[in-house]
C-alpha cells in the first residue's frame, strides 16, 4: 500500500473540492435579491384558485419542494398545469434562477403570463443553438424585464431580446413533459 505525501493529499483535496457541486447551503443570495422560493416547500406559490404555503406539495403531485430544489414531476396522462407565484410583479426587474431538465422534458416560466420555454433545449427545442446549455445538468437563465419587456438569457447566450409583456402579473412555472427542477429563483427590483 503506497501512502500519500501530505502535498499529494492536499492537490487531491483541492482537486476533488472542485469536482464536486457546491450545496445548496453554499449559495448566497446576491445584494438587493430576494429569493422566490424558501428551499423547503411552496410557500409563495399555488395554483391560481389554491395557496400552497407550508405545503411540500401540490394537491395533485405535480410540484414539490425538497432540499432546495422546486421539482416539477411528469405526470400520466400528460396534462399542463402551472403553479404561479402569490404576488405579482409590476415594476422592471431581474429575475435569476438555475434549471435541470429531464431527457426532452419540456417546462416554461411564465412572465407576469406570456411564457419563456424553459426545456432541454437541444432536444425539444425551440433553441437548438445554444452552445453553451448543458443537457441533464444545471443551467442559468436571466431575465431582465425594463418597460414591460424582457431580455432573457440561457448560461449568457440570449433566448429572447424582446419580450412584450403586460404591465404587472405573477410568475409561474409550467408543467408539461418530463421532470424539471428549479432552484435558486431570485428577483431583484431595478429602477
Amino acid at each position: 500500500m503506497r501512502l500519500l505525501r501530505p502535498h499529494h493529499l492536499t492537490a487531491l483535496l483541492l482537486t476533488a473540492s472542485i469536482l464536486l457541486p457546491a450545496h445548496a447551503k453554499d449559495f448566497k443570495l446576491e445584494p438587493g435579491y430576494v429569493s422566490l422560493f424558501n428551499g423547503h416547500d411552496l410557500t409563495g406559490w399555488g395554483y391560481r384558485t389554491n395557496n400552497f404555503d407550508g405545503k411540500t406539495q401540490s394537491d395533485d403531485g405535480r410540484y414539490s419542494a425538497k432540499d432546495d430544489i422546486l421539482t416539477v414531476h411528469p405526470k400520466t396522462p400528460r396534462l399542463e398545469q402551472a403553479l404561479w407565484t402569490t404576488r405579482e410583479f409590476p415594476k422592471n426587474f431581474n429575475l435569476k434562477l438555475e434549471f435541470r431538465a429531464s431527457v426532452n422534458a419540456d417546462s416554461g416560466l411564465f412572465l407576469r403570463k406570456p411564457q419563456l420555454q424553459v426545456r432541454d433545449y437541444l432536444i425539444a427545442g425551440p433553441y437548438k443553438q445554444l452552445k453553451h446549455y448543458k443537457p441533464q445538468d444545471w443551467n442559468k437563465i436571466e431575465v431582465t424585464v425594463k418597460d414591460n419587456v424582457a431580455h432573457c438569457t440561457c448560461n449568457g447566450e440570449v433566448l429572447e431580446v424582446a419580450m412584450k409583456l403586460p404591465p404587472t402579473g405573477p410568475l409561474g412555472l409550467e408543467a408539461d413533459r418530463g421532470q424539471m427542477e428549479y432552484r435558486r429563483l431570485r428577483l431583484k427590483d431595478l429602477p
